[in-house]
């Protein structure tokens, strides 16, 4: 039987999880910040990054998120400036999709820190 959920034997491998949170802690910040009046999701990206760095986050969810963010990151260094768009298009399918699956665990919290560390203003309640 075929299911829309990635096989979480893959992404919770211990030495996927390391790599890709190897490749978030250095280069996150650096694409998010260079991409983030580009792109419209970026403040899902930084409140998954602050849900991943909470310690009340399950492991498979860290992890799934890593692999999510680590996507974000990789196309970046390797597709030409050309497809820019295409690999916009295809980042926002994978972090929407990914942050929609384990949105329950991504709180108010996360996306104060995110809009605080973008440089966002604050929703105004009305």
């Amino acid at each position: 039987m075929k299911t829309d959920i990635p096989d979480s034997r893959t992404y919770q491998l211990p030495a996927v999880i390391a790599r890709n949170e190897r490749i978030v802690r250095k280069k996150f910040w650096k694409t998010l910040l260079r991409r983030a009046g580009k792109i419209p999701f970026a403040e899902e990206l930084a409140a998954a990054y602050f849900c991943v760095l909470d310690p009340e986050t399950p492991k498979g969810v860290k992890a799934l998120l890593l692999a999510a963010l680590a996507y974000f990151v990789l196309p970046f260094d390797i597709l030409p400036t050309l497809f820019l768009a295409l690999g916009l298009a295809s980042d926002a399918a994978v972090v929407v999709g990914t942050v929609r699956m384990v949105s329950r665990h991504i709180k108010p919290i996360h996306y104060q820190r995110a809009r605080a560390a973008l440089g966002f203003p604050e929703p105004v309640e009305g």
